[in-house]
């Protein structure tokens, strides 16, 4: 699990900190992965920052797009519910042959 982030790495390493975030921001200073996949983003104070956002990437497609996230409290929850109700499938499932 990565956090997209428009920030640069000192701010992201200093909010991982002070969040106590489970897992690392990916710096998109750019940010290309907004223009590029088309996701919501806004502009303040000169900075282009992401919206909250969960995307659900398996064998490198993106499978699921939570949007908009509100409110955000019970958003974990609502992505463990979906990744249960939707597990993986292994290659030989896929083949028909598992």
């Amino acid at each position: 699990m990565y956090g997209p982030s428009s920030q640069d790495v000192d701010y992201q390493q200093e909010a991982v900190t002070r969040l106590r975030l489970p897992f690392p921001l990916v710096s998109d200073t750019t940010p290309l992965l907004a223009r590029l996949l088309g996701l919501p983003s806004f502009a303040i104070g000169g900075l282009r920052l992401y919206r909250r956002l969960t995307l659900v990437i398996r064998g490198g497609r993106i499978e699921h797009v939570f949007y908009p996230i509100f409110p955000p409290d019970p958003h974990a929850q609502q992505v463990l519910d979906w990744l249960h109700t939707h597990p993986t499938t292994t290659p030989s499932t896929r083949r028909g042959d598992g």
